[in-house]
């Protein structure tokens, strides 16, 4: 068992259920609810266990000679947040640069609660024309979820009733925000 495994498993006790179709290259994934910075530590861990490339987009910024080789590594790709360009049609865009791409995105877009999600995710999913795969972090049981993978059919009312059953009755971190 390799350290991060064990570090995962047996020092904190966590859990996985479902997994990835590792056929399915091309994806969002939606990981909610999101409370914590402690998220993203344990999605570094779940990806490293899994054996999964797992991206994010970030700020062109980042990418820089002193850092951008770290967040390449990572599973980053870099993004122009010019204000005239479509941001939604940017990130569908790095999909078709990439034979594999699996875009980690919080659909609140805050560690805060929210009444509603922003549609972003939707939208990439839609243009890029790939599934979206809801996890979740259960910290109350310490179970990391996976679903099968959602493909979006334009309605984002009907669809987004339907991906958020996902989460129905999962706390987060600071459950207070789920």
């Amino acid at each position: 068992m390799g350290l991060t495994k064990y570090i995962y498993y047996n020092l904190l006790g966590w859990k996985i259920e479902g997994g990835f179709d590792r056929s399915i290259k091309k994806s969002v994934l939606i990981i909610a609810p999101h409370t914590s910075n402690m998220d993203f530590l344990l999605s570094v861990m779940a990806r490293r266990v899994l054996k999964l490339q797992i991206n994010f987009v970030g700020k062109k910024e980042l990418f820089n000679p002193l850092w951008g080789w770290y967040f390449k590594w990572m599973g980053g790709a870099a993004l122009n947040r010019n204000k005239s360009e479509n941001k939604v049609q940017a990130i569908a865009n790095v999909f078709s640069r990439h034979q594999e791409f699996r875009l980690a995105i919080a659909p609140e877009g805050t560690r805060k609660k929210v009444s509603t999600w922003k549609t972003g995710y939707y939208y990439i999913a839609l243009t890029a024309n790939v599934p979206i795969i809801s996890v979740r972090f259960d910290y109350q049981n310490k179970v990391m979820g996976i679903s099968e993978p959602f493909y979006p059919t334009g309605d984002i009312k009907v669809d987004e009733l339907k991906l958020k059953t996902f989460y129905k009755g999962i706390k987060g971190k600071v459950p207070a925000w789920s």
